[in-house]
């Protein structure tokens, strides 16, 4: 968001927890399920996405229909921990479009990455490629996934309201 806040009341995180397990839900239904009008409806999800609260719609495609994959997650520590460093990797892995998700965190580690590879040596490929890079990486661990166990969006408490 770009530093604005916005109250959200209870009407709309109903909106955004209905939007986020349905997305293709049509207005009408997500105004009576929401106990609206179709008019103030519409205007509170128009609202929430001028603020930047609904950041877009999608759906969710089953990949291995257009060819299988090999999805991994990765753990990066880094040498060193100056901000040029960070950039510096943080760079390179904006370049990496096998690479879909990548958080920074504590405790530890520097990075996790989730990395989809049409196979195992389609990975390592690009993991020399990041090593070799000039990265700044200290260690790494990866993780392959065997199996999707749970694939939800993180829950929307209904309660006083939330300053976003």
């Amino acid at each position: 968001m770009s530093g604005r806040t916005i109250k959200l009341d209870d009407r709309d995180l109903k909106i955004l927890a209905i939007l986020q397990r349905e997305g293709r839900i049509t207005k009408s239904e997500l105004a009576r399920r929401v106990n609206l009008s179709a008019t103030p409806c519409w205007a509170r999800l128009q609202r929430l996405e001028e603020a930047g609260v609904i950041q877009g719609y999608g759906a969710r495609i089953a990949f291995d229909f257009f060819a299988p994959r090999t999805y991994a997650f990765v753990t990066f520590e880094l040498e060193s921990h100056r901000s040029d460093d960070f950039d510096r990797f943080e760079a390179l892995i904006a370049t990496i479009p096998e690479i879909f998700e990548c958080f920074a965190v504590g405790g530890g580690i520097d990075y996790v990455i989730k990395v989809a590879a049409p196979d195992v040596e389609a990975y390592q490929h690009l993991l020399d490629g990041i090593l070799h890079a000039d990265a700044g990486v200290k260690r790494y661990y990866t993780y392959f996934v065997t199996k999707d166990v749970k694939h939800t969006p993180p829950p929307l408490e209904l309660g006083e309201g939330i300053d976003a």
